[in-house]
């Protein structure tokens, strides 16, 4: 074990705490307790090899080494600051903002992970994580409101590391209730349910790191179709298939890795051409003058979007083949989710004051609750083992759209000016969807709640 004194050796940190194995790649697993349970944490898989298998209490001495050492962050920081030629003289206050944000991310990480070590509390862990994404999309809207101006560049180290505790809660919440015995449908509902509203928060934030202003609204569309036809597929074959490169793993390792270089080039540079950005390219002359955002948003749509839509209808398929079903009947539960962006697109376009680029965070955040209200409802489908096909009740978040697409056809009898003015019509649209959600899942929670006798924060030891 590394002595916490020595924090200064932040060369070496990683392979000293985790030792032989994390070079090797093999598993870490501990005794715990007197009945001899083994706690293995999640792996992370990339491009085949097997990273390493952490323990949470290597997870936790990491956190605090790292919390230990970052006085030399801060100190080479300043010492690079204080020897850069500067007019007017060192600027200390960025180094020390950096070294407090890290300082406290590290400390929360690791005061987190312990507390989550000990608490048994697998659906905390998921709200745990599922917080941090929170926190990432104020900071968003807190310097980048419209997400079309650049925010300081800590705010995109922030993004990072907060999506990287993310994705390592949402990883542990599963085994973690594995491990204590409280696996249970409430737990499913409510670690997916969070997954459907992460996809929002996490477009807000992603969309403040690219400074795409408007496309923010694409990102999140690129989110919300794989994981709700994961969705749907789970509720026909009733198993998650994910392929050796996937959003949950890869997915998010490149968006934070996204998130850690934009904080080293800044916002500016996907925003500008994509000659300017990458000049090897710029003799090409089949390259396009669109920005860099754009050149994602193509490459997520052609090698993500098309081949998982390709690969959820045609494992359906298969299985409704198989069981002589009626495949058009297992294509009206997608009706839904596609009139719910056909409605807010044709608003977005009707639009008299351009929701899309002036009001960004509303109009994510309103339709990604009516998001979660629609994967919470298949869930739910699922689980009760309900009969396949269109789900009159997953329309109640479509109830919203009609009046908001009428009142902007009334801009265009009325020189361009709405019945109802649309930010007012947006933030209702944000209250409807938001307080239908919460309805939902209070609801369902103590439904499930009461029938099997569990709590949904507390682990209730079931009699032997």
């Amino acid at each position: 074990m590394v002595s916490p004194n020595h924090g200064s050796n932040n060369g070496l940190l990683l392979l000293m705490v985790a030792g032989p194995n994390f070079m090797q790649g093999t598993s870490q697993t501990k005794e715990l307790g007197e009945h001899g349970t083994k706690l293995a944490t999640p792996s992370v898989l990339f491009r085949g090899f097997r990273l390493v298998d952490f323990e949470w209490d290597t997870l936790a001495i990491m956190a605090w080494q790292l919390c230990i050492s970052t006085s030399t962050v801060v100190s080479i920081t300043r010492s690079w600051q204080s020897t850069s030629y500067n007019p007017s003289g060192p600027d200390v206050s960025h180094s020390s903002l950096f070294g407090c944000l890290f300082h406290g991310l590290i400390c929360i990480f690791c005061i987190f992970l312990v507390a989550c070590r000990y608490s048994s509390r697998p659906n905390m862990i998921t709200l745990t994580g599922f917080t941090f994404l929170l926190i990432s999309a104020l900071l968003g809207y807190i310097y980048s409101p419209r997400l079309d101006t650049a925010p300081p560049r800590w705010v995109h180290l922030a993004h990072g590391l907060l999506l990287f505790l993310y994705q390592t809660f949402d990883a542990v919440d599963g085994k973690q209730a594995r491990r204590t015995n409280s696996s249970s449908p409430l737990g499913e509902l409510f670690d997916h349910g969070c997954d459907a509203l992460a996809c929002a928060f996490e477009a807000l934030a992603f969309g403040s790191s690219m400074m795409c202003g408007r496309y923010t609204f694409i990102f999140w569309v690129i989110a919300a179709i794989p994981f709700y036809l994961a969705t749907w597929e789970h509720f026909f074959t009733n198993t998650l298939i994910l392929p050796i490169l996937n959003g949950p793993t890869e997915g998010l390792m490149l968006i934070y890795v996204c998130h850690f270089f934009t904080f080293l080039t800044g916002a500016e540079w996907w925003a500008q051409g994509f000659r300017k950005s990458i000049p090897f390219l710029s003799w090409i002359p089949f390259v396009p003058e669109i920005p860099v955002f754009g050149v994602v948003i193509a490459f997520m749509i052609l090698f993500a979007v098309i081949p998982t839509i390709a690969s959820n209808i045609g494992n359906v398929q298969k299985v409704v083949a198989a069981k002589k079903g009626n495949m058009l009947s297992a294509l009206a539960m997608l009706l839904p989710f596609n009139a719910l962006l056909a409605g807010v697109g044709i608003w977005a376009y009707l639009s008299p004051s351009d929701i899309t680029k002036n009001y960004p965070h509303l109009l994510v955040v309103g339709t990604g609750f009516a998001f979660g209200f629609l994967v919470g409802r298949m869930i739910l489908a699922h689980l009760c083992d309900e009969p396949k096909g269109l789900k009159t009740g997953m329309c109640m978040s479509l109830v919203f759209l009609p009046f908001a697409i009428a009142n902007a056809l009334t801009a265009k009898l009325n020189e361009g000016v709405p019945l109802v003015d649309e930010s007012l019509v947006l933030l209702l649209y944000c209250v409807y969807t938001v307080g239908l959600y919460l309805y939902f899942a209070t609801s369902v929670i103590h439904e499930i709640k009461n029938a099997l006798g569990i709590y949904c924060f507390r682990i209730t030891r079931k009699e032997a």
